[in-house]
């Protein structure tokens, strides 16, 4: 059943999204708000297909940590689940992502109408001043700036591996930090077919004022995503065999 589950929702959930990009094509041309509140819609859309075929429930802790305006969010980063299921949780989120995936037509096309960050990883120091460049003018719009520090996905136990533009981002932006903290790998596996039951626990957490230097700022944000991440995978019991079962977290702590 595990795995029937999985290529059903599979299946369901890359039709909903072909689904959105052809049939909400209208939304190239909308203000660029009603295209973000379209882009909610979908990523709701695909929790619910989540819950109902999986038996995926997701559970938000820590909301009092996010104030209106302007924010830079960092989030760990263990599945494809958390770039579309953290969306609904901000007013006008924009994700700063590769640049190869604007490239791809129509996901491409959407994610430069959203108006979301590309960088080019292989550019060295100009890709990151054209990043912070476009950050800037996005924190003036007020929006909320998303990034994953550590770039790719890392499976549940993994070492972290926390990348330079974070930092950059941080005394730029000279923006309050929201670290997020999550246990997803353990329900949606990255590079794996098969998706488990449970609940996914999310963790906003207490924010990292502005005004830190790199060195501190790296040290803080680390340890509150990784000790809070830690205790996450833990509470869930920690990784699973593909008929489901929990398994000790060590077997899986391999680098990614």
């Amino acid at each position: 059943m595990l795995a029937l589950r999985s290529l059903l929702f599979n299946l369901a959930f890359y039709l909903n999204l072909i689904a959105f990009m052809v049939l909400g094509a209208v939304f190239y041309v909308t203000p660029r708000a009603w295209s973000i509140a379209a882009l909610k819609v979908w990523a709701r859309s695909s929790l619910l297909l989540l819950r109902w075929i999986v038996g995926l429930d997701v559970e938000v802790r820590g909301r009092e940590n996010l104030t209106e305006g302007p924010l830079l969010v960092a989030s760990k980063h263990q599945s494809l689940w958390e770039t579309f299921a953290l969306l609904p949780l901000f007013k006008d989120p924009a994700v700063v992502l590769k640049r190869e995936l604007t490239y791809i037509p129509l996901f491409g096309w959407f994610a430069l109408k959203f108006r979301m960050i590309p960088v080019d990883r292989s550019a060295g120091a100009p890709a990151l001043r054209r990043m912070l460049e476009t950050a800037e003018r996005e924190k003036a719009a007020g929006r909320q700036i998303i990034v994953f520090p550590e770039g790719t996905r890392r499976a549940p136990g993994a070492p972290p591996a926390y990348r330079p533009g974070t930092a950059a981002l941080y005394r730029k932006l000279d923006l309050p930090c929201v670290p997020i903290a999550l246990n997803s790998g353990l329900f949606w596996p990255r590079r794996k077919f098969l998706r488990y039951p449970g609940t996914v626990i999310v963790e906003i957490l207490p924010q990292i004022p502005p005004g830190l230097d790199r060195r501190q700022f790296d040290l803080v944000l680390q340890e509150r995503i990784e000790t809070a991440t830690d205790r996450l995978v833990a509470e869930a019991g920690g990784p699973r065999d593909t008929n489901g079962t929990k398994r000790e977290r060590q077997l899986d702590s391999a680098p990614a």
